[in-house]
This record gives C-alpha cells, structure tokens and sequence, in this order.
C-alpha cells in the first residue's frame, strides 16, 4: 500500500471510503502521509487567519428551508463552458499531488471523471498532461497556469495542455510571490517529487526546491497583457478564467482583458493572511458582474467542506464551486476511488440542501433564498465529531444484551467509531 521515490513514501491505496463527512479525512490522512507533506497541504500562511475563516465565514449566510414546493428527486446535474457535468463541485488545482499518491494527477482526474466533475491540473503537477489524457480520454477539464518568467516555457505547456485535451485555462494571478507558510519552514518542505514541466523544460528542476523557490521563478508582474497574450497563443475561442479574483474592480479588469471568466479565491488562505474569506466577497462580485454588459461564468474555491457550503456558493453567485484540500486526502487514503467518495459526499448533503428547500436543479439553487444573519455562535462541529465528544457513560442500564446476534456487546457505541 506504499511504494517509496527516493525515500518519500506514496500511497498506493486504491478504495472507497465510508465517510460521514469531509472533516474526518485531515486526521485520519496522518496515518498515510509524512508530517511535512501533511502540513504542505493543511496550512496557511502567517497566522492562518485566512485558511481558517475560509470555511467559518459560510456560517455568515443561511439557507432558507421553503415548504409546500412540490418537488422531489433533485438533481446535481449541470452544464459549463458547455460541458455536461454531473455536479457543481470542481476539482481545484493543487501542486505535486504525488505527495498524496504515486499515481498523483492521474488518479485525481480519474475520481473526477467517475463523478462527473470538472478537473483542473496544476502547472506544477507531477504527471504529465499526457498522461491525464491517456487515463482519462476526452473527460472535461482545464489546466492551471502559474506564468513563468520565460514566455518560451509558458508557450510549451499551453501548446502541450491543448495537445493533451484540456480545453481551457485558470490563469492564477494571485502567487507572484508565495505566501509565508512558517508550516513548510518548520518542516522544511521541498518539492520530494518530480514536476512533470519542470523535468521536460529543464531535466529535473522542481523536485528538492521550496514553494518560495518555485515561485521565485514565476512571473512577478502579470497584468491583463499578459490575458491577452495567452489567448493569443491558445487561440481566440480557448476560454481563459483569471484566478485568484477578490474584489469587483479585479473581476472588471479581467473582462476588459478578455477573461472568459473569474475563480474567485484566495489560495486556500495559503497567500495574503488577512485577506476576506471568498464566500463573503462573493455576493458583491457575483452582483457586479451579473448586471454588467459582460456576464461571465464564475467559479469559487477556497474552504469547501459541506454540500451546504457548495450550496450557498451557487446561490450567491458562483457557477461551479471548487474544492482542494478535501481530494488530496481522498487521494491518499482511497486514490481514485477516494477522490470520487469526497466528490460524492459533498452531492449527498448538497441533495438534501435541495430537497428541503425546494430545488429541483442547479438552476433553481441558484434562485434560492439565502438569508445574512449575524450570530454570536459562529463556528462549531458535529457533537459526535471525534474532536468534541466525551466518552459515553457505561451502565448496567444503558448497555445492549448480550447475546448471539450483539454487534457491540460493550456499548452500543455507533459503527462509525
């Protein structure tokens, strides 16, 4: 179930997983996955002010239930950019998924493709292009730019991406620099694994390097030129998403440029600490851009963790709803089949978000009524999560009897423990 590249172990796990929901995953990911990898993944930057209120700031708006609609047998369905989805959730980019998996991209766009779901891969990615499209054959997705320096380089992966099938792109404008993250440098992460680019443009570069490294090699200035220039090369009907949009004046900026379409994100609270969660930029975006003269698609990522938050994002504005960390830890403990159990788990809350309110489509969870209602309980989890549950009293009243067809002769305790 491990294999080794250069001393670094990889999963090999290949199985679903019997989830009650998405949080469980960040700890039982640690029994797989060595403590700097781990922390590459479940962290942010400075304080992690951000990372944390990513998820919390959904708390902000609330669904409301609606009664006497008439309706049944929702749907998650969906279409984008003309392709025909089976769920609003998206597979963001993340780099160097071979810290999770030996199969890395691979498996990730596999469990996509067996959901239905829109896959994106990173520039940094550890497979090739070619060999997603050798595993995937024509399923839907984009691949994600981090701009180099050297335009000769950025016009080799967008000639090799189109290539390899991939129909668009996610221009990702918020990592000229990267965030300080002290987790990777109390862990002294590097790169342990090859990046497939990287291997072909300069035999190897990648592989032992930092994040600030990496990023030190990318384009520090981007501007809406360099929209236009990418377009250029991957020809005027190739859709461009700028990534990494936080604000309307941004979102205004990129359509003149000739965006296809915005991500609004903030890197998973990985660059800017203190910057706004996206849920709560999201309304006023989704507004501007919505009554302009250009509407264009949007997409949200960063904090994902419930079907009710994919839910919330689509009736505030977005088109697709992105999630990243949840399907590096799915990959990790099931590859493949466990990034499809992620993806699945977050369809099954969102279809009872549906039912109770009402939608019988995406479409209608995009009209659904959402109200903003300020709490002073904020924030908190299941009372059976494993992280706030006390120990259930044992008693001779309270116990199951004993006998011949008993599961659980000592408490009864749920089969989930």
């Amino acid at each position: 179930m491990t294999v080794y590249y250069k001393g670094f172990p990889q999963s090999t796990r290949e199985k679903k997983l019997n989830l009650v929901n998405l949080n469980q995953l960040e700890d039982e990911v640690k029994y797989v996955m060595p403590e700097a990898a781990y922390y590459y993944i479940a962290s942010g930057s400075e304080n992690e002010w951000t990372w944390r209120n990513n998820t919390q700031a959904f708390n902000h708006f609330q669904i409301v239930p609606r009664a006497l609609t008439d309706r049944s047998n929702p749907s998650t369905d969906t279409t984008f950019m003309g392709m025909d989805l089976k769920t609003p959730v998206m597979i963001s980019p993340i780099a160097c998924n071979g810290i999770s998996h030996a199969e890395a991209e691979v498996d990730v766009a596999k469990g996509a493709k067996a959901a239905g779901a829109l896959y994106s891969m990173s520039t940094y990615a550890n497979k090739s292009v070619e060999d997603v499209q050798k595993a995937v054959g024509e399923s839907p997705r984009f691949f994600q730019l981090y701009l180099s320096k050297d335009w000769d380089f950025n016009r080799m992966v967008i000639t090799d991406a189109l290539k390899a099938g991939f129909s668009g792109f996610f221009l990702t404008v918020d990592a000229t620099v990267s965030g300080y993250r002290e987790a990777n440098l109390r862990t002294h992460f590097t790169y342990p694994v090859p990046l497939a680019f990287f291997n072909k443009w300069s035999g190897g570069k990648g592989e032992g390097q930092s994040v600030a490294q990496m990023y030190a090699s990318s384009a520090q200035k981007i501007g809406p030129e360099d929209i236009k220039k990418i377009k250029e090369i991957a020809g005027k009907d190739v859709p461009v998403f700028v990534k990494g949009v936080e604000c309307a004046e941004d979102a205004f900026l990129a359509i003149g440029a000739g965006a296809d379409g915005i991500v609004v994100s903030n890197h998973g609270g990985r660059q800017l600490d203190g910057a706004p969660a996206t849920i709560d930029v999201l309304p006023e975006i989704a507004k501007e851009v919505h009554h302009s003269d250009h509407r264009i698609p949007i997409i949200l990522d960063s904090g994902v963790r419930r079907g009710s938050h994919v839910f919330k994002a689509l009736a505030l504005g977005a088109d697709l709803v992105g999630i990243g960390r949840p399907y590096l830890y799915g990959l990790a403990l099931g590859g493949a089949l466990g990034v499809e159990s992620v993806i699945e788990q977050l369809n099954k809350e969102l279809l009872i978000d549906m039912q109770l309110t009402g939608c019988k489509t995406i479409e209608d969870v995009k009209h659904a009524k959402i109200d903003h209602i300020s709490y002073s309980a904020d924030w908190g989890v299941s009372s059976t999560s494993p992280s706030v549950r006390k120990p259930y009293p044992v008693t001779k009243e309270n116990q199951l009897e004993k006998d011949a067809d008993s599961t659980d002769a000592e408490s009864g305790a749920s089969e989930h423990e």
